[in-house]
């Protein structure tokens, strides 16, 4: 919807042009207005800046940062809430008058009248700023999932905070130096990790969280994040009467409340059965919709454009297909590097995607992301289980032992496998441990060699915080919950959630997940994996039995396959030069070993040892992003690593 920013600080001279800085950066995110309020907190100075996305109530009532007219409370908030309707009916019962007819005024409101309290109320995407004038403080807020992202940095006695780590940045006020640990967590999982950025004084705040800022003297002071929700770590829910036809429900009310909207909506169209239910059901809700897909007109390279126009014209939906030429992959690649400011080896998809869209003249499309984490769609929630088992037998050995049976078993498989497989049987013998290490891009061995090693940088033996490892856990044997729930909180959140709303944003463009709805979420998580998984019912079963008239009978009867980008071939190919070149710069930077990355890059190019994409991949997004955070930040960065 849009991108917010907002400063605390003791000196007043500074806050009004550094939060113009910032959301001069963020135009990209909401081109439609732009909105500045300074007040005072605590004897400091503060101001909330605003970008404009307008997709609900596109008249003068829906700018923001928006002031209450009574209290003079004022609130900036980028997302969607799915809910305001119903919170509205409720707060006019109170008493409350509205002007316009959108979900901002709504949730300021909310804010008002119940304070923190409001945000257990809201179903939707959220990161907002609250300023409660009467009791002279600050609310940082952010949705249970994590859908919108936050940064948050603090410096000096002040506060900063944005949508971007970039418009953190533009701030001019923030330290700009590396964090070897941030850097750690892109080369093991292929993104930073929560609460991490590649710069040590920027942190992700929390998801589900919320926190009350105040100042005294002047300075910040800050009481910690608090958790108002967590994801679920049941397993052990019965079924409460019929669970398929609950679950229909939920859906098809999330659909219904993810097109609320006054400007077109579009929906992302794959040939996985996530997309086509969502579409299926947006049609039934909306009438005639439009749906899109991407494809490749390069010879050999396999898409999903077949499958998904024939479920298009079995829904009846204007159906449009992006068709990439090998000639344009240069310059989208450049365009979608450059977007993000907290890499990662995922996301070209999207946003090529994303800007096809765009250019259609929609601003707001539905994305069937989210079903394969919460209703296991991944080999994972299978290969999981199994190789959980074979580490519980192993755990009397030594670790080292382990690991050296590992290596045995490997000799002449593809180096993807030979590098894994020691990890995975000679860490911990848990779930936890073997879905993390299932999710790994470098090996411990080869993010060592690049410099860095665990301990060194402050991260546990998983290349995670020990907080976050700890909120992993969990004590229910149900292995299929325990894999969704460290799917959704690592993966998802850190690198799909991100992806999509860096790449989307990049263009002007909203997608929504309804699929990601808390009232789901938080029916479906708890439920025992016998419900959700029974046996010789395939993957995403409660889905696919809960929406089975939707899903054509073709599409019900295909194997998950996923769609995947012919990345390996572009970057031996069509964008080596430029890889090269972002190369260079993760070398020269000394984050980095600059040997290990051209033995790497060579081993890639020649093919010798089967090394996967992924690997280098995770190099060149290193590259990309230090180039685009020192542009951004316009001074020297310190902080050297290895």
């Amino acid at each position: 919807m849009c991108g917010i920013a907002g400063i605390v600080s003791p000196d007043a001279g500074e806050v009004r042009p550094a939060v113009r800085r910032m959301t001069q950066s963020l135009v990209h995110r909401g081109p439609d207005d732009a909105g500045l309020e300074t007040f005072s907190v605590g004897g400091a100075a503060a101001g909330f800046g605003f970008r404009r996305l307008a997709i609900l109530d596109l008249t003068p009532a829906g700018h923001q940062p928006m002031l209450h007219p009574a209290t003079g409370d004022c609130l900036v908030f980028n997302g969607e809430i799915y809910n305001f309707r119903q919170l509205r009916t409720e707060l006019e019962a109170r008493g409350s008058v509205f002007r316009g007819h959108g979900d901002t005024e709504v949730l300021l409101e909310a804010l008002v009248t119940w304070g923190a309290e409001a945000l257990p109320r809201l179903e939707g995407m959220y990161a907002l700023a609250f300023h409660d004038r009467r009791a002279d403080r600050i609310l940082l807020a952010r949705d249970p999932l994590g859908i919108k992202p936050l940064y948050v940095a603090e410096s000096a006695g002040r506060l900063v905070f944005a949508s971007e780590v970039r418009a953190v940045l533009a701030s001019g006020i923030v330290p700009v130096e590396w964090d070897p640990a941030g850097v750690a967590t892109l080369l093991a999982y292929g993104a930073p990790q929560d609460p991490f950025t590649l710069l040590r004084a920027i942190r992700s705040f929390p998801a589900g969280a919320c926190e009350w800022i105040r100042a005294s003297g002047g300075r910040v002071q800050r009481e910690g994040p608090r958790r108002f929700w967590r994801f679920p770590r049941g397993g052990e829910k019965a079924a409460d009467g019929n669970v398929p036809s609950r679950v229909r429900s939920l859906v098809d009310a999330a659909v219904r409340d993810h097109l609320a909207s006054d400007v077109p909506i579009g929906v992302f169209l794959s040939a996985g059965i996530d997309s086509t239910i969502v579409a299926a059901l947006a049609a039934r809700h909306a009438g005639t919709i439009r749906t899109f897909s991407v494809g490749f007109a390069e010879e050999g390279v396999a898409d999903e454009l077949q499958q998904a126009a024939a479920t298009a014209r079995g829904l009846g939906s204007v159906h449009e297909e992006i068709v990439l030429a090998g000639d344009e992959i240069p310059a989208l690649w450049d365009a979608w590097l450059s977007a993000s400011d907290r890499p990662s080896i995922d996301g070209f998809n999207s946003f090529v995607i994303s800007r096809a869209v765009k250019q259609a003249g929609l601003t707001v499309a539905l994305s069937g992301l989210g079903g394969d984490e919460i209703f296991g769609g991944y080999g994972s929630f299978g290969v999981v289980g199994r190789y959980h088992r074979v580490a519980s037998a192993m755990r009397f050995m030594p670790r080292r032992m382990r690991r050296g049976i590992a290596r045995l078993a490997t000799l002449g498989r593809p180096a993807s496998v030979r590098e894994k497989l020691p990890d995975l049987l000679g860490g911990e013998a848990t779930v936890e441990s073997v879905a993390l290490q299932m999710r790994r891009v470098l090996s411990d061995r080869q993010v060592e060699a690049l410099g860095l090693t665990a301990a060194r940088v402050g991260l546990t033996s998983h290349w995670l915080t020990a907080d976050v490892v700890a909120d992993l856990a969990s004590p229910a044997a149900d292995v299929f919950t325990a894999v969704s729930r460290i799917e959704a909180c690592t993966y998802m959140a850190n690198t799909l959630l991100r992806d999509t709303d860096v790449n989307s944003m990049a263009v002007s463009l909203e997608i929504r997940v309804p699929l990601l709805a808390q009232q789901l979420v938080d029916y479906v998580a708890p439920l025992s994996s016998g419900i959700k998984a029974p046996a010789g019912g395939g993957t995403k079963w409660l889905l696919r039995e809960s929406c089975r008239d939707l899903i054509p009978t073709e599409l019900l009867s295909r194997p998950k396959t996923g769609f995947t980008l012919p990345i390996e071939r572009w970057m031996r190919g069509a964008v080596r030069e430029r890889c090269e070149a972002a190369l260079a710069v993760a070398a020269e930077s000394g984050l980095v070993s600059t040997d290990e990355v051209s033995r790497m890059w060579r081993e890639f190019v020649t093919g010798t040892s089967g090394m996967r994409w992924t690997r280098p991949m995770t190099l060149v997004a290193l590259g990309n992003a230090v180039e685009s955070l020192r542009r951004a930040a316009g001074r020297p960065m310190t902080g050297s690593q290895a």
